[in-house]
């Protein structure tokens, strides 16, 4: 079995022999697909969902963010705090963007609620560097999410989620080496649709 940072790195390189056509066909199916899951999940009009902004070669997610918000539902952006916290964000079109200052990502700017508002997210967009189908997923490498799963898993408040990636970055069952702190996704989304990951 590779190491999470060999795949990663793997990932990563491939990511970055993608050509702009080959990105932005996929962020608009992306869109596409996460608009349709989103609706699965909505409990109201106005429902929200936690999504992320995608960066260089990485899925991209302005397509999604875009759409998820021109059919009616609330966007949180997350912002990068100290101690791999992430504070929220309710973004608009208008919402401006800055350099994060503890991640090479851009972030909303805006009124920053501290706490994941778990009680009004319908569902989570989760950035991912690859998923296997037992549900094992590689972030990004800094632990931000696996640390808000966490939490919202230890009280019972998760809501359902999703991992991005591209069609090539779903793995065999095993193929990514479980850590204790590693928490596990139900499904996976990528250019081609959703898929299922099975936990068991």
């Amino acid at each position: 079995m590779q190491s999470k940072e060999l795949i990663r790195a793997e990932h990563r390189a491939r990511r970055k022999s993608l050509t702009d056509e080959q990105i932005a066909r996929a962020g608009k199916a992306l869109a596409r697909h996460g608009v349709e899951w989103a609706s699965e999940f909505a409990d109201a009009p106005g429902s929200a969902f936690a999504v992320y902004l995608g960066t260089g070669s990485e899925p991209p997610t302005l397509p999604l963010i875009t759409a998820l918000y021109d059919s009616g539902y609330r966007v949180l952006l997350p912002v990068c705090e100290p101690e791999r916290r992430l504070s929220w964000v309710y973004w608009t079109p208008s919402t401006p963007l800055v350099r994060s200052r503890y991640a090479p990502i851009d972030e909303p700017d805006g009124e920053k609620l501290p706490q994941f508002p778990a009680d009004e997210v319908a569902g989570i967009f989760l950035p991912a560097t690859a998923v296997s189908l037992d549900g094992s997923r590689i972030g990004q490498g800094g632990g931000y999410y696996d640390r808000l799963l966490a939490s919202l898993d230890s009280e019972g408040r998760r809501p359902p989620a999703v991992a991005l990636v591209y069609d090539a970055e779903v793995l065999e069952a095993g193929a990514i080496p479980a850590e204790p702190f590693d928490r596990p996704v139900a499904s996976a989304l990528t250019p081609s649709g959703l898929v299922l990951l099975n936990q068991t």
